[in-house]
């Protein structure tokens, strides 16, 4: 009976292995601060579902980025497929392939603006956070599904040089040096860098090379200065650089990746972030400034298959500055706290996209449907290739006034929030092409006629958005003087509306149609734009801990009432592609629980496991009514366990030896509206030894141990069907250096 109450006290979520010490708005854990803005530093007092990683976690689990983080948080789905560009975010039934992020990303505080940006390797991760369920209010735009918040660690707190060399199978090599040191007293100073390569693990079997290869290389210096009159500043610079092939689409009728065109990713970006933080006697006021540049090119055989179709070139630049400033109150007067805040951005890029058309492609997708509309006549385009160009600037820019007030009486808070929020978004647009064809009597062979297609479009389109945010939860502490939170909150989030600009060729090309007599005309504001996303979500949760911090737990249930889902769905007329849509109306509820269990300091149990069940209530694409199915590309069932013990060599702490096994499991994921296609759950087993003294450490790991074969990603383009197979096996080392 009572281990049966022990572990009904000790129930749900993952926490960091050592109790954490707190000090008004700092977390320190381990030898990182975490300098906490707009939340609470102690988390685990929020009224929202949570997990955190910590650096020793995200180490022994090769956590470097988003997508590798994922795997350890319950409901959270990151595929790893097609390229860097495709950072496809879903969590508890939320989620979209294109356009705006579902869920938010911050790096050492600073919003990270387009999810392109999303993928990328960092060198010393201090802390990894991923607060699920709505975050609008006080994060902004895109935190429908929540926010995923990263921090690097401090030179005010940890001095030193840090280097890696890790080397896996496919050449897979990552070396990356850093150093942390005080200028003097209060004012620190790190810098650091990271090369990543790979030869690739899939070829194409059409020109027998590897198409998933990548060099990628990034660069940070972080600046940060505290003295005792309560200022704080923090600049972080960075940069990166990406080259690689990807896209390792296998065509379900042959089973083979093999397409003819080049297909490649490059991504340069730059970020600049400035904290500026002043401690008051009654409060704290903090601004948060960035600047970030984006330049990347996707180049596309984007039919994939040997055959001459179409290529598709999406080369952007994009240049953003946002700026938060808040204000939080420091004392609580009879109980009572607040935050409050203003916030705004600016947000400009340019693309050039343009779509070339080759002889297998107007043969099969233009001359053939002419000629199947019209057998008494033949059409033979004069050349076979030709362009349909479109270039796009897009100036968008937004603000928004936010608060939260908070009342504390007795074992209760009770929290509110509020958030308005305007963005405008404006799109000019040019379409282009210039060709022609001829007209032939099927019964005689002559000539009937020729036409000139000259089609050169301009215009622009702007929207306005306008919403209001709320939050509301009611919190319990059950029993005073013990860390266990009992909550129960709502809140409505929104993902921001915009422009598809994807959609423009298909646009162009049925324009191209409806002259030959054949298509239809679009109405481009229609096809083109899309309103924002919205949801309610109400949850029931708590965090626990007992047993003297050895189990923290935490369990939360949940339901979201999604309105206006953004949905790719098949416009009307004979297209290559689809478009973004506000097309229909979901429902997800399911639970999360989560679990880490320190028998002893050198024995560690992690679990977490989340379940969503998402269904269409009202959908239909234009084709098919898909309401009751459920939601693609959201897992079903996530889980990871994980189980470590580290052995002291000779009874000295600074000399171990740690042995660890984990699980990571998802599924089923249905890869269709219509759920004719799926991935059934699938496990990846996971082992490492790790060596490590004091100046270094050497790890041996492997991923994937059973070869699972298991798929990331399904699609469908002009009827033929893709697939992209997840990692197989993966064996490496990894030597850590501490100077």
């Amino acid at each position: 009976m009572k281990k049966m109450m022990l572990i009904a006290a000790c129930v749900a979520a993952l926490g960091a292995s050592a109790a954490p010490t707190l000090s008004g708005d700092t977390l320190s854990l381990d030898e990182v601060t975490v300098t906490a803005i707009k939340q609470s530093a102690d988390v685990r007092s929020l009224a929202t579902a949570l997990t955190v990683i910590g650096r020793e976690e995200a180490e022994r689990n090769q956590v470097q980025s988003v997508k590798t983080a994922a795997d350890l948080v319950p409901n959270l789905f990151i595929p790893d497929y097609g390229s860097r560009m495709t950072s496809t975010v879903y969590v508890r039934g939320i989620g979209t392939r294109i356009d705006q992020p579902a869920v938010g990303l911050t790096i050492d505080n600073v919003p990270v603006m387009t999810k392109e940006n999303y993928d990328f390797d960092l060198i010393d991760i201090a802390r990894f956070e991923m607060l699920r369920g709505p975050q609008n209010t006080l994060y902004g735009r895109n935190t429908l599904g929540g926010v995923m918040n990263i921090y690097t660690l401090s030179p005010l707190n940890y001095q030193g040089t840090r280097a890696v060399v890790e080397g896996a199978q496919h050449s897979t090599w990552r070396v990356g040096a850093s150093h942390y040191r005080l200028l003097r007293d209060g004012l620190g100073l790190s810098v650091g860098a990271l090369y990543n390569s790979t030869r690739g693990e899939f070829t194409n079997r059409h020109n027998g090379q590897r198409c998933d290869w990548e060099r990628m290389f990034s660069a940070r210096m972080k600046l940060e200065w505290r003295n005792d009159e309560g200022w704080y500043l923090s600049n972080v610079a960075s940069m990166s650089t990406s080259r690689q092939g990807g896209y390792p689409y296998e065509w379900v009728e042959t089973g083979e990746i093999a397409y003819n065109d080049t297909s490649f990713y490059r991504r340069t970006s730059v970020t600049d972030g400035l904290t500026l933080r002043k401690a008051f006697d009654r409060f704290t006021l903090s601004s948060i400034t960035s600047y970030q540049y984006l330049d990347d090119n996707m180049t596309l055989d984007q039919d994939f298959t040997p055959h001459d179709y179409f290529t598709l070139t999406q080369a952007r630049r994009e240049h953003a500055v946002t700026q938060d400033i808040i204000i939080r109150s420091d004392k609580k007067d009879l109980g009572y706290s607040w935050l409050a805040g203003v916030s705004g951005f600016y947000r400009r890029y340019t693309m050039d996209a343009p779509v070339n058309f080759y002889d297998y492609g107007i043969g099969q997708l233009i001359e053939k449907n002419f000629n199947d509309a019209l057998p008494a006549y033949h059409v033979t385009w004069d050349t076979r290739s030709f362009l349909l160009g479109s270039n796009f600037t897009s100036p968008n820019w937004g603000a928004a006034l936010y608060h939260e007030s908070h009342y504390s009486w007795g074992q209760w808070t009770v929290s509110a929030g509020l958030r308005l929020d305007y963005e405008h978004a404006r799109l000019n647009y040019h379409s282009e092409t210039h060709t022609g064809y001829n007209i032939y009597h099927s019964a005689t062979g002559e000539l009937f006629g020729h036409g000139d297609i000259d089609i050169d479009d301009s215009g622009t389109l702007n929207k306005d958005f306008l919403d209001i945010l709320p939050n509301v939860s009611l919190i319990w502490h059950p029993w005073p003087g013990k860390n266990h939170t009992v909550y129960l909150a709502a809140s409505r989030g929104s993902k921001a509306g915009g422009f598809n600009t994807q959609m423009f060729s298909d646009v162009l090309q049925q324009r191209l149609m409806k002259m030959m007599g054949i298509g239809m005309q679009y109405d481009v504001d229609k096809m083109v734009g899309y309103k924002p996303e919205k949801a309610w979500n109400y949850e029931l949760g708590g965090h626990f801990e007992c047993w003297d911090a050895r189990v923290q737990s935490d369990l939360d249930v949940f339901f979201m009432d999604c309105r206006d889902r953004q949905l790719t769905v098949f416009p009307p007329g004979t297209v290559t592609g689809r478009m973004m849509t506000n097309a229909g109306k979901t429902h997800s509820w399911g639970w999360e629980f989560a679990m880490t269990v320190s028998p002893t300091e050198l024995t560690h149990f992690n679990i977490s496991y989340g379940f969503t069940h998402a269904t269409f209530k009202d959908y239909n694409d234009g084709k098919v009514d898909h309401s009751g199915k459920r939601v693609p590309y959201a897992p079903m069932h996530t889980l990871f366990a994980e189980a470590n013990h580290s052995l002291k060599i000779g009874g000295d702490w600074n000399k171990l030896i740690t042995f660890a096994a984990n699980v990571r499991a998802m599924g089923d994921i249905y890869w269709d509206e219509a759920n004719t296609m799926r991935q059934p759950m699938y496990a990846l087993l996971g082992a490492s030894v790790t060596w490590k003294q004091e100046h270094y450490s050497v790890q041996l790991w492997g991923k994937n141990l059973t070869g699972t074969n298991y798929k990331t990603f399904y699609f469908v383009s002009i009827q033929h069907h893709f697939l992209q197979q997840g990692h197989g096996r993966q064996l490496g080392a990894t030597l850590r250096l501490f100077l």
